[in-house]
């Protein structure tokens, strides 16, 4: 497709979730009707669990930004921008030092004061665990106090987008206090509009409103949120009136929750691709043939069309329609033969087909059925692939170790930072340290290290679309389809979806009555 239909097609998302933010913000956003209860509690039938007792060097973290507890220096913005938080300002005083200048008034949830102090304890902590998290690890990263009201912060090398790597989840700020342990404490210790103030493992967490919130008075007291992983459950526990908000709900479930049902249903394209990871590192994968021939014996648009019901779009590249450098041409055609010709070539055929096995988790509800369309598909090319469906957290030291052969996975490429160069450097570089593919290229590793020293926008997006296709030729995993983020919500106010899925309790949210 021209470059002009790809700016056509950003266009075009672009005022789906402009559309969708202003109906959430309207009149009765995100219910159907209903005057805001004063003091109202929410009940949320959340789709991810912490995995990690809260731990906020892991993606724990993201549970603790999306239920509003914690905060960090900056955040993003729907459109991908940096915008302030904690800090209200930054300036580059040199290519390696940057200079942050904290929001005057804030107060942690124990009642002290944010301070330059504060920020530097945060951060230090968080790039010096054994395995810092992806968007700040192996940037040198020194924090010093700067007066009283600033941080200095400064990275070995040039970092160009310093400022939107520090509006990671796990860049948050906690109070001094949460530092006496072990490890940090985010019980009363952070920023955000809800104070956590209990957990029941990986089943429960209730949130109270901080009345000294620096952005306002939240409109609700309390917030409960349920850790389901089915999504079944999810959809179950809106209809019977037990939740509020229900994420990710699989689209069978989201036809009931129509306009007109008495439920506000959101949907955004989301910077999300479903891909089927090949593990290089061992037989079978480890033969570019063998990949090609899976590649060539899956039809992307009947995933996305027929599967999955049109509620994905099919991909062609890792890097989809919600984002501006995202490709928007359709995938290739399967072609089954081919797949077939190439199987043979490396020693498999009738009398002895391929078989591998493929693995997937449940918590993303079109995943299992993603595998189910994939296996028909690979056996019409005569490989014989094996379902696992269970949890992530078991198979994930497997995935690391190459212990596997196939594996599905629902993975946002913006998780860190709005910036791709954080997950292709983590999940495709030589040493990538969630390279689960096991890919090796030093001409991509060469090529993701230009964005060390490329600040202009434009220019880091062209570095990814050509990172986006050597991917693609070097048949590193096949990207399936892209997703689209949804919500539902019952009697609630305010509620606005975040594509990025780091926000979704904030102050403005508010339950209904009527």
């Amino acid at each position: 497709m021209p470059r002009h239909g790809r700016h056509r097609r950003s266009a075009l998302v672009t005022v789906i979730v402009v559309v969708a933010l202003l109906a959430a913000c309207g009149p009765g956003g995100g219910g159907e009707g209903g005057a805001p209860v004063p003091d109202g509690e929410l009940r949320i039938a959340a789709q991810f669990a912490p995995r990690a007792g809260y731990a906020v060097d892991t993606d724990d973290a993201f549970v603790l930004t999306q239920l509003g507890a914690t905060e960090a220096l900056t955040a993003a913005a729907a459109d991908g921008q940096v915008r302030a938080a904690l800090a209200e300002s930054w300036t580059q005083l040199d290519p390696l030092t940057w200079r942050f200048v904290l929001r005057p008034g804030v107060t942690f949830h124990d009642g002290s004061p944010v301070t330059p102090a504060a920020v530097a304890t945060a951060l230090r902590y968080v790039v010096g665990v054994a395995a810092p998290p992806r968007a700040l690890r192996g940037l040198g990263l020194v924090v010093a106090e700067d007066g009283a009201d600033a941080v200095r912060v400064s990275t070995a090398q040039p970092d160009p987008i310093l400022p939107l790597r520090l509006s990671s989840p796990n860049a948050v700020i906690l109070a001094p206090s949460a530092y006496g342990g072990a490890t940090p404490s985010v019980f009363g210790t952070g920023t955000g509009p809800m104070r956590l103030v209990s957990a029941e493992g990986a089943q429960r967490a209730v949130l109270e409103r901080f009345d000294a919130y620096w952005g306002g008075r939240p409109a609700l007291a309390r917030v409960t949120a349920t850790f389901v992983s089915d999504p079944a459950a999810r959809a179950l526990a809106l209809r019977a009136g037990d939740v509020d908000i229900a994420q990710g709900l699989p689209e069978s479930s989201l036809l009931e929750f129509s306009a007109g049902s008495g439920f506000d249903e959101q949907t955004a394209p989301a910077p999300r691709t479903v891909s089927l990871l090949l593990n290089q590192s061992a037989a079978p994968f480890a033969d570019p043939r063998i990949r090609q021939a899976v590649a060539r014996s899956l039809d992307r648009r009947a995933l996305a069309e027929q599967a999955l019901a049109g509620s994905a779009l099919p991909a062609s590249e890792l890097f989809g329609p919600a984002v501006a450098w995202g490709a928007t041409d359709p995938p290739p055609a399967p072609d089954v033969e081919g797949a077939r010709a190439l199987l043979a070539q490396a020693g498999h055929g009738p009398d002895n087909p391929l078989r591998v096995r493929l693995w997937t988790y449940p918590v993303r509800a079109e995943l299992p059925t993603l595998a189910t369309a994939v296996q028909a598909m690979l056996r019409d090319a005569g490989v014989e692939a094996e379902i696992r469906v269970g949890d992530y957290g078991t198979q994930e030291p497997e995935l690391i170790a190459g212990r596997y052969d196939m594996f599905l996975l629902s993975r946002s490429y913006l998780t860190d930072v709005p910036d791709a160069g954080a997950t292709l450097r983590s999940d495709y570089t030589c040493d990538g340290s969630y390279n689960l593919n096991h890919y090796c290229s030093p001409a991509y590793d060469a090529l993701i290290a230009t964005l060390d020293t490329t600040t202009d926008t434009a220019a880091r997006q062209e570095v990814f679309r050509a990172a986006a296709r050597m991917l693609t030729e070097d048949v590193v995993g096949v990207p399936l389809v892209h997703s689209q983020e949804n919500v539902v919500t019952s009697g609630v106010a305010g509620f606005v979806l975040d594509p990025f899925a780091k926000r979704l309790v904030t102050p403005q949210l508010a339950v209904t009555a009527g």
